[in-house]
């Protein structure tokens, strides 16, 4: 759809921002809000109160922690005597053997260079105090859950931040490349700096994401819009071939990304794949909300967007049942939908329910976590009350701080100091074409659903009655992936506890994105499947990982 225009910030609320009867004592101040948003603008939407209880919290429990201050002390002699020891034989046996080696997820050092002398000295150096820090920051007894999470990631930033990897001086790769290539790769990455921030100013999207627009190299499934309304249009796609399936499908993508994300190039379409099968699939497009759309609130996006796309679906194909397949964030807002259409017991619109990527249980929601309790949820909803919805650049600086290895700091080293511009892909364009979410409904999601948990504790209310996914009992298949930073597959796997139906899990290799729309056979990934009866016994999800073999 269409996005709205933003108008300019506002600087006295309407009235749909009024506070929900009994929600507050007092209505919280104009003044107090515009403050908060302001400094939210500075702090990437991070609140100074959430960090500053944070460390308060681990420091004073540190400060009467001698035991601890002892083992600290030993950790430090210990790694000292072996990065020494490491050193001496380095420097007389080239090629020894790392006294530390790099966590499984962290490629700075891996190029041959790092390991000859001196760079091998300053890798390893850096390493130790990495582990020491994180010693430092974890295992405090007294401290919260949370606030050591957000110490121990806060920590991890700076030292990130202070990688020999990101300087010109201690990166050997920079350095041969600079050699090399006489200067001419820092040249280029000095034009590429320029050409992204200028980019970023004019709020354009990045190198290359102009190939790819959607209808002509993305989304080039044929379809047709044949149902609108404020909220979200519905695309038909018809079938090929002679067979068709008689059961429609319904695909619920998640407001935070555009549609086309499942419909991405020919050979990665799972609705190209699925049309070319005999099926008739049906999509989601939400609305791109604008500073005028902050009413919206979670019940729209469920009567608006699921309930009427059902309701459209079987209209168009009458008598059938519906395949329903939601995506992250349209996946648990699908899984509402199905509690609420279960809780009568009568209703038939749905037939199966597919999940993926998509969290039911929040209680191990990941580094996602790290920015939301009661103080940052406060100080969040206050930014996105002075624009009405939240920024796409605030959602993407905070994505981008959770892989800040990957996407901030080995870029530095790849764009800036190697000159070296990564081929845009079709799923980096799609990254960058980002959506924004209205004030309420993005609030409801955060306090309801990620922060009390209150779906799954059966205290999420549809039609003012609090609905229960153990009353689902259509088939159910749920996709999680490995290494998905937004929806912990540990944290999908929950739904085994939660439903009473026939349940098909599939963990996958990859990411959130990557992990679900590779295609078939695509030679990187490999895939765990199990299968779960109602009254079958429950099985850990560490148990479960160990006894079932990886197929590819």
């Amino acid at each position: 759809m269409q996005d709205a225009t933003p108008s300019t910030p506002m600087t006295t609320p309407p009235p749909y921002f009024a506070a929900a009867p009994g929600a507050d004592i007092e209505a919280p101040s104009h003044v107090d809000r515009l403050l908060h948003a302001a400094i939210g603008r500075v702090t990437a939407g991070i609140s100074p109160v959430a960090l500053s209880l944070a460390f308060s919290d681990w420091a004073r429990h540190l400060a009467l922690s001698p035991a601890k201050w002892v083992r600290l002390a030993e950790k430090t002699g210990r790694k000292t005597l072996r990065f020494q020891r490491y050193a001496g034989q380095a420097l007389l046996e080239p090629g020894t053997a790392a006294c530390i080696a790099p966590l499984p997820q962290d490629h700075r050092f891996d190029a041959p260079a790092w390991r000859q002398w001196p760079f091998n000295y300053v890798s390893q150096a850096f390493l130790l105090q990495q582990q020491w820090w994180h010693n430092a920051t974890t295992g405090v007894g007294g401290v919260s859950p949370h606030h050591e999470q957000v110490v121990a990631f806060v920590a991890r930033q700076l030292l990130d931040v202070a990688s020999p990897a990101n300087f010109i001086a201690t990166n050997p790769e920079v350095l041969q490349a600079t050699v090399r290539e006489g200067g001419r790769n820092l040249w280029r990455g000095w034009f590429n700096l320029l050409e992204d921030w200028e980019r970023h100013s004019s709020g354009q999207p990045p190198p290359g994401a102009e190939r790819f627009v959607p209808g002509r190299e993305v989304a080039l499934t044929p379809g047709r819009v044949v149902y609108q309304n404020r909220l979200m249009e519905l695309i038909q796609y018809a079938p090929a071939g002679a067979e068709v399936y008689a059961a429609p499908l319904l695909i619920v993508p998640a407001w935070i990304m555009k549609y086309y994300i499942l419909d991405l190039s020919p050979h990665n379409s799972l609705v190209a794949y699925l049309v070319a099968r005999g099926h008739t699939v049906f999509m989601l497009s939400w609305h791109n909300p604008g500073s005028l759309d902050g009413d919206l609130d979670l019940a729209d996006y469920l009567r608006l967007g699921v309930l009427e796309a059902l309701d459209a679906v079987r209209a168009i194909v009458p008598g059938q049942a519906v395949h329903a397949v939601g995506y992250c964030l349209g996946g648990t807002l699908l899984a509402i939908a199905a509690a609420h259409l279960a809780r009568s017991g009568g209703d038939q619109r749905l037939r199966s329910l597919t999940l993926l990527a998509a969290q039911t249980d929040f209680t191990e929601a990941g580094e996602l976590s790290l920015f939301i309790d009661e103080s940052q949820l406060d100080f969040l909803k206050d930014i996105m009350w002075s624009r009405g919805y939240l920024d796409t650049r605030q959602m993407a600086a905070t994505f981008q701080l959770l892989r800040s290895r990957d996407l901030i700091w080995s870029r530095l080293a790849q764009e800036y100091l190697l000159g070296r511009r990564p081929p845009m892909t079709d799923l980096m364009a799609w990254n960058a074409d980002a959506t924004r979410m209205p004030y309420r409904m993005h609030s409801e999601y955060l306090l309801k659903l990620f922060l009390r948990n209150d779906l799954a504790e059966g205290r999420y209310q549809v039609d003012d009655k609090p609905v229960s996914l153990g009353d689902i009992r259509v088939p159910l298949f749920a996709v999680a992936t490995e290494a998905d930073h937004v929806a912990p597959w540990r944290s999908v796997y929950k739904i085994h506890q939660l439903v009473a139906s026939d349940i098909e899990f599939v963990l996958t290799s990859g990411g959130h994105n990557a992990g679900i729309v590779s295609e078939p056979d695509h030679p990187n990934r490999r895939y765990r499947l199990a299968r779960h009866r109602p009254g079958s016994r429950y099985v850990p999800p560490e148990l479960w990982y160990q006894a079932t073999p990886a197929s590819a």
